[in-house]
């Protein structure tokens, strides 16, 4: 039985509470996907158990908290935060040295970023509370600009895929194609702009 069915057969049972849950330990790390809970959930709210807006709201809140937990377990704890276990498996020594070094060079964008990379998301955001260089309000806007971007996709697209399995997997894959083209064409534009205005600082000068 595949990771969708899985997920359907318990939302089915337990509507947004369970999407609310699975979506929180997806931000714990847990290697469950994203974005096939969220599809998941818009698909029962296409087969008539849920609505589907309300979904979209509990797939907003549910991806928030989880990635907040995460950044305030970094914020609270700090260093002490590698002493357990399951986050010092998630944030290893390396990957906390190439989490810094990514803040160094692209500041707060990483965080933008970060929640379209599955395996990075988790050690990002606890890096991020750890260093204390990320007020928790500019943390959760950068988060919650680039969850407004996934989130409606995946939902809508398993409200509107509900009654075509076959469909909605293809435009699954298209669509994770699609979302990394979008952010790579902001990050572009993002980019451009920052080039701009340093160069014509320099001339200014």
């Amino acid at each position: 039985m595949d990771t969708l069915q899985i997920l359907l057969d318990f939302f089915t049972g337990y509507g947004y509470v369970a999407v609310f849950a699975v979506l929180l330990v997806c931000g714990f790390g847990v290697p469950i996907p994203e974005d096939i809970t969220l599809v998941a959930g818009g698909v029962i709210s296409g087969l008539g158990y849920t609505n589907v807006h309300y979904m979209f709201v509990v797939g907003m809140a549910g991806v928030l908290v989880g990635d907040g937990c995460m950044f305030m377990a970094g914020r609270i704890f700090g260093q002490k935060v590698l002493r357990f276990k399951p986050i010092a498996r998630i944030l290893t020594q390396e990957r906390f040295e190439a989490v810094q070094e990514k803040f160094e060079k692209y500041g707060n964008w990483v965080l933008f970023v970060a929640r379209f990379l599955p395996g990075l998301r988790s050690p990002i955001f606890i890096t991020a509370g750890m260093t204390r260089r990320v007020p928790y309000w500019r943390f959760l806007l950068m988060d919650g600009f680039a969850a407004l971007i996934s989130v409606p996709v995946w939902v809508y697209l398993g409200y509107y895929g509900a009654a075509n399995r076959d469909w909605l997997m293809m435009m699954v894959h298209r669509g994770q194609a699609g979302i990394l083209s979008v952010v790579a064409l902001l990050l572009l534009g993002v980019g451009f702009v920052w080039y701009r205005r340093r160069r014509m600082a320099c001339v200014k000068k």
